[in-house]
């Protein structure tokens, strides 16, 4: 594999580990453990039985917490001390042919990282604006199946993996800032229709 392809699967690693660390984690693992991909040497850990164990009960926990409206966002929350430097490990280590980890690697793969997690961890915010559950189950589902997904196509059509992860990055950045200017203008109206003006106050009294 040459070196833009495993730097395309680094990017692309960090992005996954953004949004859903744990099952990234495992799915890396378990494809290495059975023998579908050749890790590099500072990845082959992710193959061991008990970080196969551990990742793959805290993407089952994860699985159940990112469903649950409000309960999500506090798991986004929590999970950015585990996501952002698991993102920068893993694409940093797929870039090292000899295990050793570039600090370069691991800045930028840490930014890639947070992008994708500040972008998830927005776009839920948004959604547990609705009473109803449905869409969040609906986005948490999604999330899942990109995930799985993009690992599967990340090692088999890398290329087109980036294309997609780029494109779909940039419309979910402009759908969550759109919707969050469209509910910061509505609150702010309705912030100035509530409060009394000076003419007609408590304070005003008329002249006579």
């Amino acid at each position: 594999m040459s070196e833009a392809h495993l730097f395309v699967i680094g990017i692309l690693l960090a992005w996954m580990a953004g949004i859903r660390v744990y099952l990234t984690v495992f799915g890396l693992g378990l494809a290495g453990a059975l023998g579908w991909l050749d890790l590099p040497p500072a990845l082959q850990v992710t193959q061991s039985w008990w970080v196969l164990g551990t990742s793959g009960a805290l993407a089952l926990a994860e699985f159940f917490a990112d469903k649950i409206p409000g309960v999500d966002s506090v798991w986004d929350l929590l999970q950015t001390l585990a996501r952002v430097p698991a993102g920068a490990f893993l694409a940093a280590a797929t870039l090292s042919p000899d295990g050793q980890l570039g600090g370069g690697a691991l800045a930028a793969s840490a930014g890639i990282a947070l992008t994708s997690h500040v972008l998830k961890s927005g776009s839920r915010a948004l959604l547990n604006t609705s009473p109803e559950p449905v869409s969040n189950w609906g986005a948490s589902a999604a999330e899942d199946t990109v995930v799985l997904g993009g690992l599967a196509l990340a090692f088999s059509h890398p290329w087109i993996a980036l294309a997609v992860v780029v494109g779909g990055t940039l419309l979910l950045a402009l759908l969550v800032w759109w919707t969050w200017r469209m509910l910061w203008r509505g609150f702010r109206s309705l912030w100035r229709g509530g409060s009394p003006s000076p003419a007609t106050g408590p304070a005003a009294r008329p002249r006579g």
